[in-house]
């Protein structure tokens, strides 16, 4: 069973960085395409960074040059450092297989004030 344990996040002020972890166990995160979601009250969960398998990031323009995904198979952890915040980035941050096909974690609340 997959289990995903999301941390990191927080108040912090626009402008200002975080790194969000993600621990994943039962599954192998250098074998498995992986990505960083986010969800506001109300509205769909957006994909905000994804990693292939072969580690080729995939970044939306919307935090394209702001937010790096990364991982570390020896921790098997995946990363989301997140630049320049803005009160926009306000959300739930969760992670996931690209496909969103396991159970998702709590995930970590980051809240960015203006």
């Amino acid at each position: 069973q997959v289990q995903l344990r999301e941390s990191g996040g927080g108040l912090v002020q626009a402008g200002e960085s975080l790194r969000l972890s993600c621990a994943v166990s039962g599954v192998m995160v250098r074998t498995e395409a992986m990505a960083w979601f986010r969800q506001i009250p109300g509205k769909k969960r957006e994909l905000v960074a994804g990693m292939t398998r072969s580690g080729l990031p995939t970044i939306p323009d919307s935090v394209k040059g702001r937010f790096t995904i990364s991982r570390d198979s020896d921790e098997n952890t995946l990363y989301l450092q997140m630049n320049s915040l803005k009160p926009d980035d306000t959300a739930v941050y969760y992670c996931n297989h690209l496909m969103q096909v396991y159970d998702w974690g709590q995930g970590t609340q980051v809240t960015v004030s203006s």
